[in-house]
């Protein structure tokens, strides 16, 4: 268990610090941080899957416990994990842009959403559209032995692609933890909106669970 949980802190530092440094550093720039974040997910997942299943996500670990792969003591657990990895990685970001706390890669929604009568509504279902097909890949890629050396390659890739589609909405979470982390030291709108960063990301992964469990029982 120790071993798993020193897994998911480094796997979510990494994930954390390489995504929000990139979005930090190139101005938003929307190609390379959601390479950025794939490409780091793809690396980590070879580098520790091993240990620890390779979640680095509270959404993720929720699916699998739904779809009965962990436990709910396990979720606990990798969730502390995944927020203490994200915390890390977001002090090292604050120490390299001089402690300053203006910007440190926090998801915020839109400012063309905001105004939008049903924006935060817009916000929150491009969270949980978005998770679910994610974490729903992450299941399937998973399930079958003949699939696991390109796993992390597909689910890295997964990841590239819904940060590119939901970077104008959201900015592209899909990751309590990530959106927690520097919504913290930000604090202002990124920790008054923190709350469906958290809310959409979890309801999309339980709902990758139940339709993987259903899909599963069907095979």
């Amino acid at each position: 268990m120790l071993k798993r949980f020193i897994a998911e802190v480094l796997g979510t530092f990494v994930l954390v610090f390489i995504g929000t440094t990139t979005a930090v550093l190139t101005g938003g720039n929307l190609l390379a941080t959601a390479l950025a974040f794939g490409m780091a997910l793809t690396a980590i997942i070879y580098a520790l899957g091993g240990i620890s299943g390779g979640h680095f996500n509270p959404a993720v670990s929720l699916g699998q416990w739904i779809a009965k792969k962990i436990s709910l003591v396990e979720f606990g657990f990798y969730a502390l994990a995944q927020l203490v990895g994200a915390l890390l990685g977001t002090v090292l970001l604050w120490v390299f842009t001089d402690f300053q706390t203006a910007n440190l890669g926090a998801n915020q929604l839109a400012p063309m959403f905001v105004a939008a009568d049903l924006g935060l509504l817009v916000g929150l279902l491009a969270e949980v559209v978005l998770t679910f097909i994610f974490v729903f890949v992450i299941l399937r890629v998973t399930k079958d032995e003949d699939k696991a050396p390109i796993a992390g390659l597909v689910i890295g890739l997964t990841l590239t692609m819904a940060v590119i589609a939901g970077f104008m909405i959201t900015g592209g979470s899909l990751n309590p933890a990530r959106s927690i982390a520097p919504a913290l030291f930000q604090g202002g709108k990124a920790l008054e909106q923190v709350w469906f960063y958290i809310v959409g990301p979890l309801v999309g992964g339980a709902l990758a669970g139940v339709v993987a469990n259903y899909l599963h029982a069907e095979e």
